[in-house]
């Protein structure tokens, strides 16, 4: 755990959240700032920056963040309609907090930006 990481303090239940899910490995919870109907956060309880601190050794939970992803969907009611999974990777890529996290976006036709 970070001292200082917001969601290393949410996974740790010191700040209240919106929880949907959680195991032993990751905590789901709803967006603070949604920009979808549904916006959930699926976030490793273990602290690391991004993706980019992964390794061959991390395969597992990694595999274990997109089957929850993925049942957490169909919990929710988004599996016909369909949904988007993002990770961004550094502030280049729209990173705003510096610990892993997923986003599950859902609940409407999301558009497509072509930049």
């Amino acid at each position: 755990m970070a001292e200082d990481c917001i969601f290393c303090k949410i996974a740790n239940h010191q700040i209240p959240s919106d929880f949907v899910y959680e195991d032993d490995l990751v905590v789901a919870f709803r967006d603070l700032s949604p920009v979808a109907p549904t916006h959930i956060l699926i976030v490793p309880k273990e602290h690391k920056l991004n993706l980019s601190e992964y390794g061959k050794e991390d395969e597992q939970l990694l595999g274990h963040i997109l089957t929850t992803t993925a049942h957490i969907a169909r919990e929710l009611g988004l599996e016909e309609s369909g949904y988007r999974v993002i990770t961004n990777t550094g502030p280049d890529a729209g990173q705003s907090v510096m610990h892993t996290h997923f986003h599950l976006l859902g609940g409407r036709k999301l558009n497509f930006d072509k930049q």
